[in-house]
């Protein structure tokens, strides 16, 4: 069931990638984020400079494991063993620093993937046995976890089978390499085990949780596009039941407002221009569309569509339209004023009666509307005067008791013959008319 989209960063796609990668009641300190655009592009795109940041802050918090697992082996006499994580360590900052330099994903994940599936299986044989190495072969097990993160799925089952791998292989040949298994005392060797399974259970976690957050982010960012092109309970339709969609409505309110004179205007203004003019007055439609509870069907051009009544329906629909068309004529004469295109007037039309509305196709699908109630708005619009808003007889009767109306008469409609209309001008009790 769709539900109106997280604000939380990881679902905002001009977040930070640090930011993305904790939830909104956490902070990232200022310099462990400098750290984790280690790598970053500008021309990384959002899905990308996250996983970079992930895939760096991973990496950082194996190192200090790789140095003090060496410390500790060190100490126990284990020189050749301690060399192994401490080449991990050297090897870790060495591929962050060319990553730094060539800002490569793929050439970090390979190597930071590379050296967790190989390394600790090496420890295992130098150590002599599973039991030795305190089960540091789990470390490897990192590695098809993370191709499941940073890498596509499929690749990921190699590198699961990579992992099985090197496990068997570290088992028979541990004792070949080192017939004699390291002596570790057994509380030392306790303690590592530990050690080994608290350490790689968090990085899977880690792992687990950012996996979790990333497709999250990303339904998110897909619902709110959804949300953006189809009504809340279309969308959920549609994703329970893919296909044609349709539906009776036996009342609804149906406009139509165009921008008068639009192709000298368009004719005057460059078209970056024109366009800054355009989305300025629909957006400020969409503002007074989602004031009036009230749905935006489309634009076409310089017209915009709107519709009360569906998909839910609501006995006072020709009302919330007749309120939205005055303001949006208000809106037309100021919200642009101080652009070079001046005062906009708009033709607007109002019919009402059933509609069918619904979604067809399969590409690039939007809700829309059919029928004679939809035939007649539009007309009400291409018949209307400037600056009025010209209604049906059907519309007059929904709201003359509430609107002042008056009647303009027969006018001659194409396809339909003379039919009776009404201007809208104003509330009932206000001075100003429209």
């Amino acid at each position: 069931m769709l539900s109106p989209p997280d604000t939380a960063a990881s679902a905002r796609p001009d977040a930070r990638p640090a930011e993305a990668l904790t939830s909104g009641r956490f902070k990232v300190p200022a310099a462990l984020s400098g750290v984790l655009r280690l790598g970053a592009d500008e021309a990384d795109r959002h899905d990308l400079a996250v996983r970079k940041a992930l895939l760096v802050g991973v990496s950082l918090m194996v190192l200090p494991a790789g140095v003090a697992w060496g410390a500790v082996y060190w100490l126990l006499d284990e020189r050749l063993a301690a060399m192994v994580p401490w080449t991990y360590a050297v090897l870790d900052v060495v591929a962050l620093g060319v990553f730094a330099r060539t800002r490569s994903f793929r050439f970090l994940r390979n190597v930071q993937l590379t050296l967790i599936l190989v390394l600790p299986a090496l420890l295992v044989v130098v150590l002599g046995g599973l039991s030795a190495a305190s089960g540091a072969v789990l470390w490897s097990l990192l590695a098809p976890l993370g191709a499941v993160v940073f890498d596509r799925p499929a690749r990921a089952w190699l590198w699961f089978a990579a992992f099985l791998g090197v496990m068997v292989a570290s088992i028979v040949v541990a004792p070949l390499a080192r017939p004699e298994a390291a002596v570790i005392p057994v509380d030392a060797r306790s303690a590592l085990a530990a050690l080994n399974i608290a350490g790689v259970s968090l990085v899977a976690f880690t792992l687990l949780a950012a996996f979790a957050r990333q497709r999250a982010a990303a339904q998110a960012r897909v619902e709110r596009l959804l949300l953006n092109i189809l009504p809340d309970e279309i969308a959920e339709r549609l994703q329970d039941e893919p296909g044609t969609l349709a539906d009776h409505f036996e009342d609804v309110s149906v406009l139509f407002a165009d921008v008068v004179d639009f192709t000298p205007l368009s004719s005057r203004l460059h078209p970056t221009e024109l366009v800054e003019v355009l989305d300025a007055l629909f957006t400020e439609f969409d503002r007074l569309a989602d004031e009036h509870g009230v749905e935006k069907i489309k634009t076409i051009g310089d017209c915009y569509m709107v519709a009360a009544g569906v998909p839910s329906p609501r006995a006072d629909h020709a009302h919330a339209l007749a309120e939205m068309a005055l303001e949006m004529h208000e809106c037309a004469a100021r919200c642009l004023a101080d652009h070079e295109a001046g005062d906009l007037a708009l033709r607007i039309g109002i019919s009402s009666g059933p509609v069918v509305a619904g979604v067809i196709g399969r590409r690039r699908f939007l809700y829309d509307l059919w029928g004679d109630t939809v035939n007649m708005a539009s007309r009400m619009e291409s018949h209307g005067v400037p600056g009025r808003v010209h209604i049906t007889r059907a519309t007059w009767e929904r709201i003359g008791e509430d609107f002042r109306c008056e009647r303009r008469g027969e006018v001659d409609v194409k396809g339909k013959g003379l039919v009776e209309t009404w201007h809208l001008v104003g509330r009932q009790g206000d001075r100003a008319a429209v």
